[in-house]
C-alpha cells in the first residue's frame, strides 16, 4: 500500500533559498526519525551539505544560462513515500525510495532519501534538486506528474512483493485524513481503549484498575500526573492529555460510577473480514518472530469474523452460499449492463443538446 505525493518546493515569503533548503533537509534527515541517520542515502551529494550543495549549483546555473531566479522558481522536489504498517523493512524502504528517485530523475538530479520509523507507517522523504547535476537545465513538472510517480512507485512495490493501492481516493487534506475511516488508531486512541476495556472489566478500586491495565501489558508511571505506556510504545502519555472521560479524576469517578462513559463501537459496527496474510510468503522476506505472532492472531481473528458473518446470514451451508454468491454475481453483471447503457444514453443526449444550441 505505497502512497506517493510529489510537492514543489519554493522560498515562500520571507525565506531565502538557503533557509529553505535548509529547513527541508534539517528535518528529513532527523536522526531521531531516521534511526541515528542510518537510513539516509544520497546520489552525486554529500547528505550532511545536501542544501548547500543545492545552493552552489543555482549559482553555477544563474552564471552559465544568465537566468535569474523568479519569486515563483521552485527550488527543489519533496517527494513522500508512504508503506502498509508491518509490511516492510526500513531498509528496503529506503531502497525502493532510492530507485523511485533515481527512475523519475534519470541520474540527472541529486537527491537524498530519508527514511523516518518515528511513525506507525515506515515512510521515505525524497528531496531531489531542481537544477541539473550539470547545471545548465531545471527539471520540468509535467501535467499529472503525481499521477507518473504513483504508477513508477506501485510497479516497483509490486516488484517487491508490497501490497498498492488500487483506487486512491483524491484528497487534498493531510494522510489521515486521505485514509479516513481506515487510518490506524493513534497512540492515545489505543490507550484510551485500553482504559475502556480495564474498566470494563468490574475493577472495584483504582489499584485494582491499575493491575487490569498492567495485566494489558501497559506500564504505570504514577507521580504528579498519571502516566501510561502502551505495550511497543516509546514514551509515556500523561492522563491529562487525553480526553475529559480519560483523566485521572474520571477514571475514579467511572470506577465508583458517578460517571457513565459508553465506549465507541465504530471499529466493531463497521468491521469486516478481511484477506488473509500468507504467513510463509511474507516470513521469506521478513524473518521476525513478533511479525509471526501478530500474522497468525490477525488470520485467527479474520476467520472468527468471517464464520460469524455466515452464522449471522444463514450461510452456513455450503450450497445456500454458492447461491448467494451466483445471485451476486447476476445483480452485479445487471447493474453493470444498466450503467454502461446509461452511459450511452447520456453521451447521446450530450451530443443532441449540442445539436440543439447549434
Amino acid at each position: 500500500m505505497a502512497t506517493t505525493r510529489l510537492m514543489p518546493l519554493h522560498s515562500g515569503k520571507g525565506r531565502t533559498v538557503a533557509e529553505a533548503l535548509g529547513r527541508v533537509t534539517d528535518y528529513v534527515e532527523n536522526p531521531e526519525k531516521t534511526n541515528g541517520g542510518d537510513l539516509v542515502t544520497a546520489y552525486h551529494c554529500n547528505p550532511s551539505i545536501a542544501d548547500q550543495e543545492f545552493l552552489f549549483s543555482k549559482r553555477q546555473y544563474a552564471a552559465i544560462t544568465g537566468r535569474e531566479r523568479k519569486d515563483n522558481d521552485v527550488i527543489a522536489y519533496h517527494l513522500r513515500q508512504s508503506f502498509k504498517p508491518g509490511e516492510i523493512t526500513p531498509e528496503l524502504a529506503n531502497k525502493i525510495g532510492y530507485d523511485l528517485a533515481m527512475s523519475l530523475t534519470k541520474g540527472n538530479h541529486a537527491f537524498i532519501v530519508c527514511t523516518h520509523v518515528d511513525k506507525h507507517h515506515i515512510h521515505s522523504h525524497i528531496v531531489f534538486n531542481s537544477t541539473a547535476i550539470d547545471c545548465t537545465r531545471k527539471f520540468r513538472n509535467f501535467w499529472r506528474s503525481s499521477f507518473t510517480v504513483r504508477r513508477i512507485s506501485d510497479m516497483m512495490c509490486l516488484e517487491n512483493g508490497l501490497s498498492v493501492i488500487a483506487e486512491p481516493k483524491p484528497s487534498r487534506g493531510s494522510y489521515g485524513t486521505w485514509l479516513g475511516e481506515s487510518k490506524p488508531p493513534t497512540i492515545r486512541g489505543q490507550l484510551e481503549r485500553m482504559i475502556d476495556t480495564a474498566l470494563g472489566q468490574g475493577c472495584k478500586d483504582f489499584d485494582s484498575f491499575l493491575a487490569d491495565i498492567k495485566a494489558m501489558g501497559v506500564e504505570v508511571k504514577r507521580g504528579k500526573q498519571l502516566a501510561f505506556k502502551i505495550p511497543h510504545g516509546k514514551r509515556f502519555v500523561r492522563c491529562d492529555s487525553l480526553r475529559a472521560d480519560y483523566s485521572e479524576a474520571a477514571i475514579m469517578e467511572r470506577i465508583f460510577g458517578k460517571r457513565i462513559v459508553t465506549p465507541r463501537a465504530k471499529a466493531a459496527a463497521q468491521s469486516k473480514p478481511n484477506l488473509l496474510i500468507d504467513i510463509q510468503a511474507k516470513m521469506q522476506k521478513i524473518n521476525s518472530p513478533g511479525f509471526e505472532r501478530w500474522a497468525k492472531i490477525f488470520n485467527l481473528k479474520e476467520m472468527a469474523k468471517t464464520i460469524i458473518y455466515l452464522q449471522e446470514n444463514g450461510l452456513t451451508d455450503l450450497r445456500e452460499l454458492e447461491k448467494v454468491c451466483d445471485a451476486a454475481v447476476q445483480k452485479f453483471n445487471d447493474l453493470s449492463d444498466q450503467s454502461k447503457a446509461t452511459s450511452v444514453r447520456m453521451k447521446d443526449i450530450s451530443e443532441l443538446q449540442k445539436h440543439i444550441g447549434a
